[in-house]
């Protein structure tokens, strides 16, 4: 592990800006957070996580390599996750009226289950084309081709619970009842405005 310090030191440096920067991941927790609350949050986050153990894999396996020198292959994967994100978007877009509705008549919106809450987040994750040129790159420029298999799935393990505890730190502090209520206020808007995120968003991959 010592001979391997600078490597390490150099991946995790590039991964917490890369986990910081905004992006679907973080849309999707701040969603959950003030519309489902901590517990949804949380088990988004998980899934996030769990999501990074999939581009870790695929660069393990050499996958990465073929999706780079594929661009058919790469592009279809982007259609993929653009679908995915507009479909989220689509759906904020209609909770927005549904909330309205909902308000209108004394209604409370049905609570998310933990599962489809851990799936949803590992899909945004796993399906990003934005991480895929991340890890690959990862992978590729800064580890070296002589590092050990065994450290290369340490530094995939770290990168998965590093993204699973930056993210249930933002779902704890984003799920507090002041911030909640602040968003609450104006409900319908931010669900329209996280649902136009998803759709640019899903917008800039096609892009």
């Amino acid at each position: 592990m010592v001979d391997y310090l600078d490597e390490f030191l150099l991946i995790a440096i590039a991964h917490f800006f890369a986990v910081a920067s905004p992006g679907p991941d973080f849309a999707l927790v701040l969603k959950q957070s003030i519309q489902q609350g901590r517990s949804n949050a949380l088990w988004t986050s998980f899934g996030v996580g769990l999501g990074i153990l999939v581009h870790v894999s695929y660069c393990l396996l050499g996958v990465a390599l073929l999706l780079s020198q594929s661009p058919a292959l790469f592009n279809g994967f982007k259609y993929i996750a653009a679908a995915y994100l507009a479909y989220l978007g689509v759906q904020a877009l209609r909770n927005a009226e549904a909330n309205i509705k909902e308000q209108a008549v004394g209604q409370k919106g049905a609570t998310q289950s933990a599962f489809l809450a851990l799936k949803t987040g590992f899909l945004v994750n796993a399906l990003n084309p934005k991480a895929t040129l991340f890890f690959l790159s990862l992978f590729t420029l800064v580890i070296e081709p002589n590092t050990p298999s065994e450290m290369r799935l340490f530094y995939g393990v770290y990168m998965a619970l590093a993204t699973w505890l930056w993210f249930s730190m933002l779902s704890v502090i984003l799920s507090q009842a002041t911030v909640r209520s602040f968003f609450h206020r104006a409900g319908h808007w931010f669900d329209r405005g996280i649902g136009v995120v998803m759709l640019v968003l899903a917008m800039r991959i096609i892009i």
